[in-house]
This record gives structure tokens, sequence and C-alpha cells, in this order.
């Protein structure tokens, strides 16, 4: 009968052999395969010092091992001048690949390691000698393994130490009376030098997800903001053109009751006028209806244009903020009228750019000018610095105030100018078109 386990049956011997070798395979596939193109270390950088500092090192270090391992295999453990130079060119110069190209180093550095512990074993053992691997090998290796920590995944990092390992015992089997510890120190030290790199490659992958994150989150931010402010206009345009259009169907559907002895194709046309006023303003309705999903008396009263520009100055005024209005008489005679999405986007202009002065800087002195200026209305909100030292009310704001007026003065097919003033404050300066003046029509003259 099959035996079974207190915590179930046991996995079946197949089971496990295949799972050791899809294991060995992915592990050879990371051994043999980097995880990052081959651009250097610090190649972000933002300064120019900081990008080089990588070669600076590797050619460092390749300068100082190359010679200090030949040294070494020459004078220490007897190794003829050609086979040690061969050796120290091997294991030392692949140093160079550390900056872009570790594990590719790490494919030649390791067999020149081992070859090099082959060819020292043939050799008389020295009186003073560390074998398998030599002092300047194990230094240079954990250099080696600091570039390939930060620089490859963790499953490669134990990949190679895992190698590593192996190697050293089988060399330690090979020769245990040579063997005088090397290779457990560079296996104790690799894992140490290994963890370091790998905690701050992994440090450094967090904080550019985060950083990405960050920034899909603010341009998602700012699109929700546009999103808002135009849902915002809509909705108040809504008003305006709801009421315009109401007034066409009141005033079509009346003029045969208004004006007598109209022909019957004028009140045929009359009646057409106002079907298509009343056809167009219903579908206006469905159109916009998802923007009133509060459903607020608040969104159907009257919006505010120009004739309450000076309730609003006073009103801010009376919260503390000195502020003047200057509001052109031309506006009240001008021909044909402020257009109404003028009229409401000059209030809210006017409107936000006090609630900015309040926000960020409570107390200054603020002027605002709205006239017309050759054939556009010209809104001028200028402010000074904070009259005190006292922090603002708002250190940083949403966005909204910027992007709304941005989105009104467009739709009206003006311009906006804002930013800081050399003194500390700011200026809003907003030109949106007016109809152009027509000539008044003389009246006709009787007959003489």
């Amino acid at each position: 009968m099959p035996t079974s386990s207190p915590a179930g049956p046991l996995p079946p011997a197949d089971g496990l052999l295949s799972a050791a070798r899809r294991n060995l395979r992915e592990l050879a596939h990371e051994l043999s395969h980097v995880s990052h193109p081959s651009t250097p270390l610090l190649a972000g950088a933002p300064k120019l010092w900081q990008r080089l500092l990588p070669y600076v090192v590797v050619l460092a270090l390749a300068a100082t091992f190359i010679p200090v391992t030949i040294t070494v295999l020459a004078d220490d453990y007897g190794v003829s001048g050609a086979l040690a130079g061969a050796l120290g060119v091997a294991q030392a110069a692949p140093l160079l690949m550390l900056a872009h190209r570790p594990l590719q180093a790490w494919w030649i550095i390791f067999p020149a390691d081992v070859a090099g512990a082959l060819v020292l074993l043939g050799r008389p053992a020295a009186q003073h000698g560390v074998w398998p691997w030599t002092p300047p090998v194990i230094v240079a290796y954990l250099f080696l393994l600091l570039a390939v920590g930060l620089r490859e995944t963790r499953r490669t990092v134990i990949g190679v130490w895992l190698v590593t390992g192996a190697a050293g015992a089988l060399l330690h089997l090979i020769s245990p009376d040579r063997s005088d510890g090397s290779a457990l120190l560079l296996t104790i030290l690799g894992a140490v030098v290994l963890v370091i790199g790998g905690a701050v490659r992994e440090r450094g992958v967090a904080q550019r997800r985060l950083a990405e994150q960050e920034t899909i989150s603010e341009a998602e931010r700012s699109h929700r903001t546009l999103l808002e402010e135009r849902t915002r206009i809509a909705r108040e345009l809504h008003d305006v053109v709801a009421h315009h259009m109401s007034v066409i169907t009141v005033q079509a559907d009346s003029a045969p009751y208004r004006i007598s002895g109209l022909p019957k194709a004028a009140e045929e046309e009359f009646t057409a006028i106002a079907a298509a006023a009343r056809e167009s303003l219903g579908e206006m309705r469905r159109l916009l209806s998802v923007l009133r999903s509060d459903g607020t008396e608040g969104d159907r009263a009257p919006q505010p244009g120009l004739d309450r520009l000076q309730q609003l100055v006073e009103a801010t005024v009376r919260a503390g903020l000195p502020a003047q209005l200057a509001l052109s008489t031309e506006l009240r005679s001008w021909p044909g009228g402020v257009p109404p999405a003028v009229d409401l986007s000059a209030y809210r202009i006017v409107q936000e750019a006090l609630a900015n002065v309040v926000r960020h800087a409570p107390g200054a002195r603020t002027q605002i000018l709205v006239a017309p200026d050759k054939g556009h209305l010209l809104v001028l909100v200028v402010n000074g610095p904070a009259a005190t030292r006292a922090s603002p009310l708002e250190t940083s704001g949403t966005g909204h105030g910027l992007v709304g007026m941005r989105e009104r003065v467009r739709l009206t097919g003006g311009t906006l100018d804002t930013g800081p003033l050399p003194d500390g404050g700011f200026r809003v300066a907003a030109r949106m078109p007016l109809p152009p003046p027509t000539a008044p029509v003389a009246p006709p003259t009787s007959p003489a």
C-alpha cells in the first residue's frame, strides 16, 4: 500500500525530478540571458560626472588588479611569466565590462578563476599561499558580484552564488589538504555582497516604479481636473443657451398672435421655427442631462455676469482683501450687448482670481480692470505680494482655477496670460472677443 505522511500523500519521485529539471533549466536561462539592456550603470544620472563615474571605477579596478594578479601568481605561486600574464588578464581585464555587462564579465572571470585554481593545483604548495582562490581573485570577484547584484534579477544572483559555492566546494573536495578555507570565505562574503547589491537594485527599481506611478497619477489628475472644469462650464452654458432657446420658442409661438395680418406662409414659418427650437432645446437637455447628476437648485439659478462684479468685489473686501474694481461704463451700452458666454466667463475669471489671492496671498492689494479693448473684453486682475509673512491658506492648489480660466477663455475664442510678477505678486489677463459695434440705422424720412 502507498505510504502517506500526516500532512498528506508524498509527491511522486518523477514529479520532484521534473520540477528539479525545470528549475535547473530556468536557472541556466537566467545565467545565460541578461535581464537589462546594455546601458551603463548610472546612465540616467542628471550630472555628467555621475554618468562617467562607473567608467572611472572599472578602469581603476582593471588597472589595479591586472598587474597585482600577475605579480602574485608569478612571485608567490611560482607561475611562469607568460602563463601568469594570461591568467591575470583573463581574471582581471573583464572588470572593464562591469559598467554595462557584468553577467558576461562573470562568464569570463569565473572560468578563468577556476582555471587558475587548477593551474595552481599542479604547482608546489606555497608556504603562505591561499588556495583555491588567491587574494586578488577574492577581492576582484567581490567587485564582480556587487556589479551583478546591482544589475541582475534575484534568480540570476542566486544562480551566480550557487555556482560559485559549488565550484569552491568541488575544488575543496579535489584537494582538501591544500584548501585553507578561501572557498568558504568567498561564498560567505559573496552572499553578503550579493544581498547588498540586490537590495540596492530592488530599491532603485521600486523608486523608478513609484516615480512612474506618480507621473501617471499627475497626468490623470490633470486630465480629471480638465474634465471637471469642462463639465462645470458646460453646465453653466447650458443654462445660458437654454434661456435663449426658450425665448426663441416663446417668440415664435406668440408671433401670429402679436402680429396681425400675417400671411399663411409666415405663420407656418413661425410654427416651424418654434418646433425646431423646441426640438433643439429638448436634444440639448437630453445630451447634457448627465452633467446634472446632483440635481441641485443652484444649477438652475440664473448665471452671474458683469452686473454682479461689484457685489463680488465688495464681498471680497469684507473678507479682508483690499480690492479695487474698475468697470468700464461702455460695456453697459455696448452695441449688441456682451455675449452671454463672455459675460459669464468674465465674472468667473474674476471670481477665481480673487479666490486664488485669498488662498495664496492673503491681504494682498488687488486691482481689477474690466473694459473693452480693440474689439475685445479685457479682464485684468493684478495682485501684489502678501501683506504679512503669515503662511498662506494653501501652499499648493488642485489646478482647477487656472484650468477653468483657460477653458473658458478658449471657449470664447480669446486668450489668457497668467504668471508671477517681479515683486512677488501675480497677474491674470484675459481677452475675449466682443461683437463688432454696428452703426445705428437712421429712421426713414417721410415724404414731403
